[in-house]
């Protein structure tokens, strides 16, 4: 499994934080399991939208050599989702097989096209924004539509990377990385209600 974690300027540093602590754990405890993972950006350098610099490891790459891409949100989604250079980049994952965002990355999936003819959240003060973008807007925690999740807003990044590390892994794994993040919150296994929420697409 091979992830790119798409990185901007503005972005909001716990949508990837929450989402990586907990999914890159795999290797703690499922060592045998092949995991790897780039910052992917467009610059070498981006700034988070308090001021926090961090480097990429990959600039501009091709992101359907990755099997996963993950997008996190942030102010700055709102100009990026215009931004034809940076959605142009961004659709080069065609191929992978997850395409995952939390908060409102989801709206640069939706610009970048991912999110046609699917059901997807974002963060709720987003939903409007979200509306021209896919099938229809659900207010859930995650919504999962075929191989293409997406998440509420910012903390939702952590019960996304332990649905994540569920679906990748098996739920003993997702619940010791649970206990050692000590997060209550995330409940394993649930597909109703307005916790997660799974859908089958006929499109990735």
């Amino acid at each position: 499994m091979k992830m790119a974690l798409v990185i901007f300027d503005g972005m909001t540093v716990l949508d990837l934080i929450g989402w990586y602590d907990a999914v890159t754990q795999i290797k703690r405890f499922q060592p045998s399991l092949a995991l790897s993972w780039d910052l992917c950006a467009m610059t070498d350098e981006v700034k988070d939208d308090r001021g926090l610099i961090m480097r990429s490891h990959q600039v501009r790459p091709d992101l359907s050599d990755y099997d996963l891409v993950f997008v996190p949100g942030g102010g700055a989604t709102r100009q990026l989702k215009d931004d034809s250079d940076f959605i142009s980049w961004l659709q080069t994952a065609e191929e992978a097989a997850y395409k995952i965002s939390v908060c409102t990355g989801a709206l640069l999936l939706g610009a970048a096209g991912f999110l046609s003819g699917k059901r997807a959240t974002t963060n709720p003060s987003a939903y409007k924004l979200l509306v021209p973008y896919c099938e229809e807007v659900v207010h859930a925690r995650i919504v999962r539509d075929g191989m293409t999740i997406t998440a509420g807003g910012v903390a939702a990044s952590i019960d996304l990377g332990l649905y994540v590390v569920e679906m990748l892994t098996d739920r003993d794994t997702a619940e010791q990385i649970q206990r050692s993040m000590d997060y209550p919150y995330y409940v394993s296994g649930q597909t109703d209600g307005d916790y997660v929420i799974n859908f089958q697409s006929d499109r990735n």
